[in-house]
């Protein structure tokens, strides 16, 4: 064998990614490729979507959440698919995202799935099921344990592809007007609140009612509910409940670790190229991290603020009360599942995963907590 110099060597790799490159310069070639393989060619057309969002423009976490996904996903695809961000409102209305999206009107969508419970029963329990799994286990189920795949059946009957992009923790219970001493002071109730835990309110003989984030403080205001919930701390503080309302409860019984989702027209993805499709999924895991981070790095700092800056009365539900909600949430949770075969299915799967759970969590985070706490 003839001995190579380095210079041969490399006077031969030149020569080589010269010919290639001239030979498929049509094509796009593009530094990258592979000496000795096939090309890495690109091609350089670029798409423009739209993601309309059930949150008011930019709003905290979750509005900029949707900014973050659009940036991400742009800079990762090198400008090739770049995404305007509309808020609630600013395209179409907060609570028509989804309609919105499996139209066509925009390719992405972002919200929480009990938002679509009126399309859909069995969406809700995408989101938050009362008494049920916190941030942690939910992401177990979606990502480990068939909860995503359950998902993406239901939603494809809509055109549409859900993924995970954040999650708010524990939530607070919400703000009242007036204090809650026994169960009977929910009769006659009526609060903001969605999803599952809106039917446990309705059951306990209150109302619930369904209404975009920016609506809520001004119907709070005028009287057009008397209680809501929100989110946490963080957002509630921002909001400035604690102007128009006195009592702040807890613990978030109706929503332990409610996911944030994003929702893609399906047709639109299957025509992007494989790599941009990943590069949506990347982005969707970068973001459900970091939303569910800054959740809890914020909520605290904020509890303190309403507390010790506002005098906030923070209480908590009464042990009764929370025993009805419990009650009235497996009563509806069946009222729910008999009448859905989806639900149905979904829920088995919700179930039976939080099951397998319980002696774990027993062992692991409740007894830490149990004596971290002391």
């Amino acid at each position: 064998m003839n001995k190579i110099t380095r210079r041969d060597f490399l006077r031969s790799i030149s020569k080589s990614a010269a010919a290639t490159c001239g030979g498929v310069a049509l094509a796009g070639c593009r530094p990258g490729t592979n000496p000795g393989g096939a090309p890495s060619v690109h091609t350089r057309k670029n798409y423009e979507w739209r993601m309309v969002t059930t949150w008011p423009p930019h709003f905290p976490v979750m509005g900029e959440g949707a900014d973050s996904l659009a940036q991400w996903i742009e800079k990762m695809s090198d400008g090739r698919l770049k995404i305007r961000v509309y808020g609630g409102g600013e395209l179409v209305p907060p609570l028509q995202a989804f309609d919105a999206v499996t139209q066509g009107v925009a390719q992405m969508g972002h919200g929480a799935s009990y938002y679509w419970a009126g399309k859909a029963p069995a969406a809700q329990f995408f989101a938050a099921v009362p008494f049920g799994m916190n941030a942690q286990q939910m992401n177990s189920w979606l990502y480990s344990a068939g909860g995503l795949e359950l998902w993406e059946e239901l939603y494809s009957a809509f055109d549409l592809i859900p993924f995970p992009v954040g999650n708010s923790g524990v939530q607070m219970g919400g703000w009242f007007n007036k204090e809650v001493n026994g169960i009977s002071d929910i009769k006659g109730l009526k609060m903001r609140i969605p999803g599952l835990g809106g039917k446990v309110i309705a059951k306990a003989g209150g109302a619930a009612i369904l209404s975009a984030g920016g609506e809520i403080f001004t119907n709070l205001e005028r009287g057009v509910i008397d209680a809501t919930e929100w989110v946490g701390p963080y957002h509630d503080y921002l909001m400035g409940f604690h102007k128009i309302a006195k009592y702040y409860y807890y613990p978030g019984w109706h929503e332990p670790g409610t996911v944030i989702e994003m929702f893609v027209n399906k047709t639109a993805y299957d025509a992007l190229p494989a790599d941009l499709q990943e590069i949506i999924r990347a982005a969707a895991y970068r973001s459900n991290l970091s939303m569910l981070s800054e959740f809890e790095a914020k909520n605290n700092v904020y509890l303190q603020k309403l507390i010790t800056d506002h005098n906030v009365k923070l209480k908590r539900f009464p042990d009764d009360v929370l025993k009805s909600f419990k009650q009235y949430s497996d009563e509806v949770i069946q009222e729910v599942i008999a009448t859905d075969p989806m639900s149905r299915r979904v829920y088995q799967s919700f179930k039976s995963f939080r099951k397998r759970l319980s002696d774990w969590s027993k062992i692991s985070e409740e007894a830490y907590y149990n004596i971290a706490g002391k």
